[in-house]
């Protein structure tokens, strides 16, 4: 059982650069239970498609994704951009006192 309010669903990002942006390659996977192959993908709220077979999603527009799987609901949505201009840092965990390299794209 899960506790009130929580998600049984999330969306993993993979991408090398955080936030996600279009300029790299961004792929989006469903973890979490249920049904996977009654999974439904949403772009800003509306249907994006349904996927069979593997959980995973190559993004090719911006905008806010989630997905519903039969069983275990809407995952918590994850936004990829599509800015001019954009500062990242690298996608991975950091550290207080970490030397992190920062990037500036645009």
């Amino acid at each position: 059982l899960s506790p009130t309010g929580a998600h049984t669903t999330q969306l993993l990002v993979e991408a090398p650069w955080r936030p996600a942006v279009l300029w790299d390659w961004v792929t989006l996977t469903c973890q979490g239970l249920g049904t996977a192959s009654a999974t439904t993908w949403y772009k800003d709220g509306q249907q994006w498609g349904k996927q069979e077979g593997p959980d995973r999603l190559n993004v090719t527009k911006s905008g806010t994704y989630t997905y519903d799987r039969a069983g275990s609901g809407l995952s918590t949505p994850v936004r990829v951009l599509d800015h001019q201009l954009m500062l990242q840092v690298p996608a991975q965990a950091l550290l207080e006192g970490d030397k992190v390299t920062l990037r500036c794209r645009g």
